[in-house]
């Protein structure tokens, strides 16, 4: 799960935290995040602990040392770099999430879509696209279909839903192209 370390201005965005954190919970999904205590990154963790179920985070050695790291998780790996973060969030995760977030976030799903992108792992990837957040990423996504930066194919694996349920159930039935690994909207790469 990619989320943020601010809790953002609108109470929807905490609200759909809360949701997602009871459903994880109940359909017996064990979240692993970044392992910080702070923002909607803190909220969803209390959530799942609060509903009885697992939550792994993974925090760099320079956020755990300045004292953010979420205490009372199923478990917690303390890593050297943001690098070995986000490796260790794809190893133990069977899927990624992004939920409204700032850069980070955003660069954390970026990173997990283009190794979906180039067949580096075969995980649903998606933005839970709350109060329309992601609406103008996901158009920026269609420019570049139309330019020709991203195929059509490699668009269609970013899923994306407005409310918790729908984007599980998407990610729950997506299965991996057979042609997956990287393409450029030209044709193969000569």
């Amino acid at each position: 799960m990619f989320c943020g370390s601010s809790r953002g201005r609108q109470p929807v965005y905490l609200h759909a935290v809360g949701e997602l954190a009871g459903i994880l919970a109940s359909d017996g999904i064990r979240l692993v995040f970044g392992g910080n205590s702070t923002g909607t990154m803190g909220a969803l963790a209390d959530g799942v602990l609060e509903a009885g179920g697992q939550v792994v985070g993974v925090i760099p050695k320079y956020d755990f040392d300045q004292g953010w790291a979420h205490e009372g998780l199923t478990e917690l790996h303390v890593v050297d770099s943001m690098h070995e973060r986000k490796a260790r969030m794809a190893e133990l995760s069977d899927g990624f999430i992004a939920l409204p977030g700032g850069l980070g976030t955003l660069e954390e799903f970026a990173e997990a879509i283009t190794w979906l992108q180039l067949g580096l792992h075969h995980k649903p990837t998606g933005l839970l696209n709350t109060a329309g957040y992601y609406e103008a990423l996901l158009r920026f996504f269609d420019h570049a279909v139309a330019e020709r930066f991203l195929r059509e194919e490699d668009r269609a694996l970013i899923l994306a839903e407005t409310e918790v349920r729908p984007l599980l159930d998407l990610m729950r039935a997506w299965t991996p192209r057979q042609d997956q690994g990287w393409v450029s909207a030209d044709g193969p790469a000569a």
